[in-house]
């Protein structure tokens, strides 16, 4: 007998997302370290890969304006749909989702006619090897978005673009990104890595710190 598995479906209102809204670690969590939310910091982002949506809506959660930038037509349509829901939700849903911003198209085509303070880029991580250490629903994503074979392009155009830094999201134990410059410092969690590109004005002097874990 063949397993059916249900449609993938973005939701910001039940699920992991509402409990790590609830219970999270606030501006203290590993995410939005690396994004540079601080007491009396709060930079406007972008996300330059949305893919759930999980990531953008924790920063809008902890008050960034954030634009959303997805090129799969049908997860731009997930992401539609689960924000119209969750607006419609009211309360704290409703003024998360007043932050978020969501575009349909390319990021390399989009970034250099917007601006922000951070770049976030989390693109489809290197395959593992045993892919049924792969959840589910990461495994349907793959299928819909693709291997995001430009990442690296991305990567650059974003450094050329933001006011202030870029975060690469990746694997904590996967390769440096190849043909882009080293990271300033970088934010190592148990699975995922941070590796955080300080530009312009904000790669002097004090913002320069050196690797953390």
């Amino acid at each position: 007998m063949t397993q059916t598995h249900p449609e993938l479906r973005v939701d910001f209102v039940n699920g992991p997302v509402a409990h790590r809204l609830r219970f999270g670690g606030g501006r203290g969590q590993e995410l939005p370290k690396a994004m540079g939310l601080r007491a009396g910091k709060t930079p406007t982002v972008i996300d330059a890969t949305a893919g759930l949506g999980r990531d953008a809506f924790l920063l809008a959660s902890l008050g960034a304006d954030v634009t959303l930038i997805e090129r799969s037509p049908k997860m731009h349509a997930l992401l539609e749909d689960a924000m119209a829901r969750a607006t419609q939700e009211g309360g704290d849903f409703a003024d998360i989702m007043a932050r978020m911003t969501l575009l349909h198209g390319d990021a390399k085509d989009l970034l250099p006619n917007l601006t922000a303070d951070a770049i976030l880029i989390d693109p489809m991580h290197p395959p593992r090897k045993n892919s049924a250490l792969v959840k589910r629903e990461l495994r349907q994503v793959r299928e819909i978005v693709g291997t995001d074979e430009d990442a690296t392009d991305l990567l650059r155009v974003a450094l050329e673009c933001a006011l202030k830094r870029v975060v690469l999201k990746w694997p904590a134990k996967a390769d440096p990104m190849v043909g882009v410059r080293a990271c300033s410092h970088q934010i190592i969690g148990k699975s995922t890595r941070y590796d955080v590109f300080m530009v312009g004005d904000a790669a002097q002097g004090k913002f320069l710190r050196p690797k953390i874990s």
